[in-house]
């Protein structure tokens, strides 16, 4: 069965184009003029004056994830079904076996987790928190698995292992032609200001939250990471970066001709770190997430960063919890669960405040959202572009079609958004998943289609 999308403008890294799309079972058959003789008796269906965008990736979630004595509100079924609604076809969660567990154990606990509940495409980035021969050992059979893509941390003592530990890791995958996205903040500098915060009677308080995870301490260890990739010679990413200084630590990386790639995420480019301060606990402990939500000017920074090419993705680092869940925090800022729930506003997030608010084209959103995670993760040009033979994941996006974001109309089981109240500049209105049509009128109608996806190696 054929399906001919007509009258809309494809939209691509390089630029925005009317074009037609003729999709044939999954795949991307035509875009351009369709003859009626190739277009047989296709389905049309009049995208007229939407844009046509490939499909959205998010490299960064975290779906049923047991995290803070506690569980992240959205499994797979409801965070995959939350991120086709909001235009995203492929996501890539990060598999995370605890310390004493082999990665293999890691990567069959999610696969439990995730196969036959997907409403979207899925892959895995494999966690290292600890290392050591055995774990450098099953590196190979990972890459076997189509996992090419690892994280590690440099705070959380759970999860953090050493600079050496580090050092050897990335050399690892260097010789692998793997990756590593690191979560960067000075763990030792973090714990003493929590220490200092409870002696002086702020350990109820959320605005302690920022104040104890300054932009500097995120900054440190970025710089930090990067000297240690220098002497391992390996590329790395840093993931959901925040700020100006982290910003400058890269750009200082990039001159001494070290490769860095860079993520960051909608609220670190559309919210402000006033939301710590609403007297009301909820209203603020809502947007507890690490590192933490920064200034205006750390904001405009990363758009800069953007428009320029130094930041290559836009993810979200989904990882929601109830109202409830953050109420665990109420007497202790620390034992708030920390994450946002976003993979189903990104998109529309994204074309407002960057297309529409004039600091994004609609070429650099299609390399945030879809064509340089593509790339940097091992999926182009199955994925990421809409060209001859590519997945027939598409976004329609009718730039006319505004609406509020509200909490009562959203599929994650979070129960609120970040953006609540927020007016968007038009909607996503249909998403094609491999051909499929997954989501009409801004509504779920299509069924768990998601398929595990081996990935290649970064071709960014």
């Amino acid at each position: 069965m054929k399906t001919l999308l007509r009258g809309g403008y494809v939209v691509s890294g390089k630029g925005c184009r009317r074009a037609d799309v003729l999709i044939n079972g999954e795949t991307v058959e035509k875009v351009g003029h369709v003859l009626p003789a190739l277009a047989g008796d296709a389905q049309v269906v009049d995208v007229g004056g939407c844009y046509l965008f490939p499909g959205f990736i998010d490299a960064h979630t975290h779906f049923d994830l047991d995290v803070c004595n506690t569980t992240t509100a959205d499994d797979f079924e409801s965070g995959s079904r939350s991120a086709i609604r909001g235009g995203t076809t492929t996501v890539i969660d990060f598999a995370c076996p605890n310390k004493g567990e082999t990665l293999a154990y890691g990567l069959s606990l999610w696969h439990k987790k995730a196969d036959g509940r997907c409403y979207c495409d899925y892959g895995f980035h494999m966690t290292i928190d600890d290392w050591n021969e055995d774990i450098e050992k099953e590196l190979d059979d990972m890459f076997a698995e189509g996992i090419t893509s690892f994280k590690m941390y440099l705070t959380y003592p759970a999860m953090m292992i050493g600079d050496g530990a580090v050092y050897h890791a990335l050399k690892a995958l260097r010789r692998r032609g793997g990756i590593a996205g690191v979560h960067c903040e000075n763990a030792g500098v973090i714990d003493a200001r929590i220490e200092e915060l409870k002696a002086e009677g702020c350990g109820a308080d959320v605005s302690s939250h920022p104040i104890a995870r300054p932009d500097y301490c995120e900054a440190e260890a970025v710089a930090r990471l990067l000297r240690i990739a220098q002497a391992a010679e390996s590329p790395v990413v840093i993931v959901h970066t925040t700020n100006k200084a982290a910003l400058g630590e890269i750009a200082a990386a990039r001159r001494r001709g070290q490769k860095v790639y860079v993520e960051t995420c909608p609220q670190y480019l559309a919210l402000d770190d006033s939301v710590y301060y609403d007297p009301d606990y909820s209203n603020a402990a809502r947007f507890v997430c690490a590192p933490p939500i920064r200034t205006q000017e750390d904001s405009e920074a990363l758009w800069k960063a953007l428009r320029r090419g130094e930041v290559q993705t836009i993810s979200t680092d989904h990882c929601s919890f109830t109202l409830e869940q953050k109420d665990m925090g109420r007497e202790d800022f620390t034992k708030i669960p920390g994450g946002l729930p976003g993979v189903e506003t990104r998109g529309e997030v994204i074309y407002t405040a960057g297309v529409a608010g004039k600091r994004m084209s609609l070429a650099g959103m299609c390399r945030a959202l879809s064509e340089n995670p593509a790339r940097l993760y091992g999926l182009f040009p199955r994925k990421g572009v809409l060209a001859e033979g590519s997945d027939a994941d598409i976004v329609v996006y009718d730039p006319r079609a505004s609406h509020v974001l509200r909490a009562q109309d959203m599929v994650s089981k979070a129960g609120y958004t970040p953006f609540e109240g927020f007016r968007t500049e038009g909607s996503i209105v249909k998403v094609y998943l491999r051909g499929m049509l997954q989501v009409d009128g801004g509504k779920v109608v299509g069924d768990k289609h998601g398929v595990y996806l081996k990935r290649g190696k970064c071709e960014l």
